[in-house]
């Protein structure tokens, strides 16, 4: 097998494991799904926590409103009543006025977070480091851990506006928001190796050989982008290392000049004439004007 280590920019990603004569056109489709649903299962993470601690989403004409505004204008938000956790709730006023503050208690609260760092391992970038390769059926075993929770503290489901659901239902909308600019999809994906395209319509053979045994770093990038940064030479550790061996080598040669010092030769005690010269009284003879 051909290991991948797929990064994006200079941030290592995720191992992807598959064969020299696989399709590019099936590698990059493979790699742009995994790089996705990673990114997927981040954002529920990140909004997990919310939902914890707040409850559910209120709707989108509710959202940013005060109490006294949400009174005026006469708007209810018909979800609160059926989207009551299981165990009972605990009232946690969210103050930017986002969710609804009907939370769920510790217990369930604990369910969720367990498994939001459940999730996040599964797919983490450590796991690279680890020299684990991701799969797509990791990525959707985290999407289902997620989901499960959701629906133990949430058994009737939640609000079809709310950014968990839409996101597990595939209808999120990420226009307009930083999360979009992460996203790459399959047709604008580009897979760049040694400061070269790999090109759609050949096989990895072609550019790597056939040797199943080949380690290559992939950079991920856009189409219209350009060309990504090439890997340094060595990495970040090898440089601290090769650093660290050169202060020790100059110690070392330090030490050796500081034992071959020979400046005690100009010392009176070293002299083997000083006797000779002390005898014909020709010590302490000082050449020029008194």
């Amino acid at each position: 097998m051909v290991q991948l280590h797929v990064k994006r920019g200079d941030e290592s990603q995720f191992l992807f494991n598959t064969t020299t004569d696989s399709p590019l056109e099936s590698v990059i489709q493979q790699v742009t799904a995994i790089y996705n649903g990673r990114l997927k299962v981040d954002r529920i993470c990140s909004e997990l926590p919310e939902l914890a601690d707040h409850g559910v989403t209120l709707p989108p004409n509710m959202q940013g409103l005060t109490d006294e505004q949400i009174v005026e204008l006469k708007l209810k938000d018909e979800w609160e009543e059926r989207c009551i956790p299981s165990g009972g709730e605990i009232f946690r006023k969210d103050e930017i006025g986002r969710r609804n503050g009907h939370a769920p208690n510790d217990k369930m609260k604990e369910v969720l977070m367990r498994t939001v760092e459940e999730a996040k391992a599964l797919i983490s970038k450590k796991q690279a480091q680890a020299n684990v390769c991701v799969t797509m059926e990791m990525v959707k075993e985290a999407l289902d851990q997620l989901r499960g929770a959701v629906m133990i503290v949430y058994p009737m489901g939640l609000p079809p506006h709310d950014p968990i659901r839409m996101e597990f239902d595939d209808q999120e909308d990420l226009s307009g928001t930083q999360a979009s600019l992460q996203v790459i999809t399959e047709e604008e994906c580009q897979l760049w190796w040694a400061g070269k395209e790999m090109q759609r319509g050949k096989k990895l053979q072609d550019y790597v050989g056939r040797n199943e045994k080949t380690k290559l770093v992939v950079k991920l990038q856009k189409k219209g982008q350009g060309a990504p940064a090439r890997e340094p030479l060595v990495t970040d550790e090898q440089q601290k290392q090769m650093m660290l061996h050169y202060y020790k080598r100059q110690e070392e040669l330090k030490k050796l000049d500081e034992a071959d010092d020979d400046s005690y030769l100009d010392s009176e005690w070293s002299n083997r004439q000083a006797l000779k010269r002390q005898f014909q009284g020709l010590t302490n003879i000082k050449w020029g004007p008194r």
